[in-house]
């Protein structure tokens, strides 16, 4: 049985879980059912509060989106987590534990958790990630947390997605920052320092005072100074001070008619990725260019040719 438009606005768990396996399929039949689907419900998107999280190994991310996704729950809100986990290039599996580490919360009837192999196909992770967000906003979800594994790539596809990005920092008095790219801490809006609990809350009141110096010194545009707070998600304390920082933001951001803007902008980004991904997805398939491209591939490794001529001859082949 396929999903239906209505079945997925009523709030349906089972119709929703269907057409994020549409989503993620490779079949082109999937993917047309999932396009026509994602066309009918376009109407009903966009409501929600789209939150990037992202944070160093360790950082305790589960156990934070956990606490916070559970504070959420409790001020009436409907909380959906779409959890990015990386496709093993060897396998091709997937770790996909999110339920299992957050146990807690995967129990509510007013949360939903889908962690998604980020895979190779058309758009890869932010092809997935972005059209599972516009299902579970038009399935009545009022939050969507997006966790990304890691810091990498797929953080700056994640910002690109989402209204607020955070990054989950330890009290460690700001040495961290020495293993994070300095595009990392541009993308973000805030910096927690999880774990400020016990005899780490010294050191996590050291490391917001270093957070807050380095931040200054990095370049931000637009109307929003970003914000560093300090929690334990394990004690369950000040989680409530992180949400109503995002709250701050999401209302400016309304108010200003930011957010509209960064939504359209980012949907164009979007679509010219698809275009990107999808000309060089035809090239691979084009079969005289396959059979052109291992002699200028050689030819251009021999420097026979330059590179500029080479690629001239692959398009001109379009």
């Amino acid at each position: 049985m396929n999903p239906t438009p209505e079945a997925i606005r009523s709030g349906h768990r089972r119709a929703l879980a269907k057409a994020i396996t549409l989503i993620e399929s490779t079949r082109e039949q999937d993917r047309r059912l999932a396009q026509s689907l994602l066309a009918e419900l376009l109407p009903h998107t966009g409501h929600s509060i789209r939150i990037g999280i992202t944070g160093v190994p360790g950082v305790g991310k589960s156990t934070f989106i956990e606490a916070f996704g559970l504070h959420l729950v409790a001020l009436g809100k409907r909380v959906a987590v779409l959890a990015v986990d990386p496709s093993s290039p060897i396998a091709g599996g997937s770790i996909l534990g999110d339920k299992t580490r957050m146990e807690v919360l995967s129990r509510s009837n007013d949360a939903f958790i889908r962690p998604s192999p980020a895979g190779s196909a058309l758009g890869g992770v932010a092809q997935k990630t972005r059209e599972t967000m516009l299902l579970c906003e038009a399935s009545g979800y009022d939050v969507i947390l997006v966790e990304t594994v890691g810091v990498g790539q797929s953080e700056h596809q994640v910002a690109g997605m989402v209204d607020f990005f955070m990054l989950l920092m330890l009290p460690g008095g700001g040495d961290e920052l020495q293993g994070i790219k300095k595009g990392i801490l541009e993308l973000a809006d805030a910096l927690i320092i999880n774990k400020a609990d016990g005899e780490s809350l010294g050191l996590a009141e050291q490391a917001k005072q270093h957070y807050q110096n380095a931040m200054h010194l990095l370049r931000h545009s637009g109307f929003w100074t970003p914000q560093v707070r300090t929690c334990s998600a394990l004690n369950n304390e000040r989680i409530s001070d992180v949400w109503e920082l995002i709250n701050d933001y999401y209302n400016q951001a309304q108010d200003n008619g930011c957010l509209e803007r960064d939504r359209q902008a980012q949907r164009l980004e979007w679509m010219h990725q698809l275009i990107r991904e999808g000309l060089e997805e035809k090239l691979r398939a084009n079969d005289a260019i396959k059979s052109l491209l291992p002699r200028l591939e050689k030819a251009v490794a021999d420097q026979d040719v330059t590179t500029y001529t080479a690629a001239k001859q692959i398009l001109d082949l379009i």
